[in-house]
């Protein structure tokens, strides 16, 4: 059985018949998309996508600090740059 994370699924088929009812009923909500019965493809607001992308761009930041934590540091003096 796959895995479904959306309260909402509509199939292909009735998301090409009915795209503004669907977003309508999905009240911000994402979409998932089933073809064959299966999810194919999820449907999200804009809003919501780019907060998902500036939360991963916020863990790579994250990963990479963590990363450098390691390294040796290097005493800057602000009069010498």
């Amino acid at each position: 059985m796959d895995l479904v994370l959306a309260d909402v699924a509509v199939s292909v088929t009735e998301l090409k018949r009915n795209f503004a009812g669907i977003m309508r009923e999905a009240a911000g909500h994402p979409v998932v998309i089933l073809n064959h019965n299966r999810p194919e493809a999820y449907l999200v607001p804009a809003a919501q996508y780019e907060r998902m992308m500036k939360l991963l761009e916020d863990i790579e930041d994250a990963k990479l600090v963590l990363e450098r934590r390691q390294q040796p540091t290097v005493k800057v003096d602000l009069d010498e740059l």
